[in-house]
């Protein structure tokens, strides 16, 4: 397991610039995108992720980060259930600017900050929870990202990871396969204007790895204990690893 590789990208710092830049491109469109791609139900999925951790968030001094946080869909989420504001952060500035508009549209007080999830500006031991949906497998490094999400959180702190997979049977997974290649690239480059943006994403959806081998890298990675449960026939994952 080593990290995305969009195609023409040579080493890592490519591969983040490819991908930073990707998303700035489709930034006005994407929630739009995820809605209709998903028939909505990436809503499901994100209520789900935030039912599994609303013990986390009833705490009335919890430390909630949502990484990656695109357009700040889950940081809101997560900010109508805890009992205090919720940081989000990303490294693409016109998705940060998405999210801003959105929280200023909303009673939320979520503060965004512009952040590499690899390099995060947080101490140690800070955090309570750790929130990221479909966006680690953008990560540049993996292991990398698996480890300074470790770091920042404290002992007994979890995260908490919702991420595409690998349907588990195989007359989904053979339609799961067309629908991604065929339809997802066709619809997301027309109504994005950015046709490379929707044959990458399809594309690192195949590549990153199933939900069992993920669970195996954050043990590798150092978190005590790793439970996944998968959604929508296994198209899904939700992985909680505690540190």
């Amino acid at each position: 397991m080593t990290g995305t590789t969009p195609k023409g990208a040579a080493n890592e710092q490519a591969a983040s610039q490819w991908v930073r830049g990707m998303f700035g491109r489709i930034a006005p469109r994407y929630d739009l995108l995820n809605h209709l791609l998903s028939f909505n139900l990436d809503k499901r999925w994100r209520a789900r992720t935030v039912a599994r951790v609303s013990e986390i968030l009833d705490r009335p001094d919890t430390q909630v980060l949502d990484l990656c946080c695109g357009t700040g869909d889950v940081a809101l989420a997560l900010e109508s259930r805890a009992l205090r504001p919720v940081l989000a952060s990303d490294f693409c500035h016109p998705m940060l600017v998405e999210a801003r508009r959105k929280i200023h549209t909303s009673s939320f007080r979520t503060p965004v900050f512009e952040a590499d999830a690899l390099a995060l500006p947080l101490a140690g031991d800070s955090l309570d929870l750790i929130t990221v949906a479909f966006g680690f497998r953008n990560l540049a490094n993996y292991q990398s990202g698996l480890e300074e999400m470790l770091r920042v959180l404290k002992p007994g702190g979890v995260a908490a990871i919702l991420e595409f997979s690998r349907p588990t049977n195989p007359v989904f997974r053979a339609l799961y396969g067309f629908f991604s290649t065929s339809v997802l690239p066709r619809i997301g480059g027309l109504v994005s204007g950015s046709p490379e943006a929707y044959s990458y994403l399809p594309e690192s959806i195949r590549k990153f790895p199933g939900a069992e081998q993920l669970a195996q890298e954050m043990r590798r990675a150092g978190f005590s204990r790793v439970e996944f449960e998968r959604m929508t026939g296994g198209a899904v994952a939700l992985h909680l690893g505690y540190k």
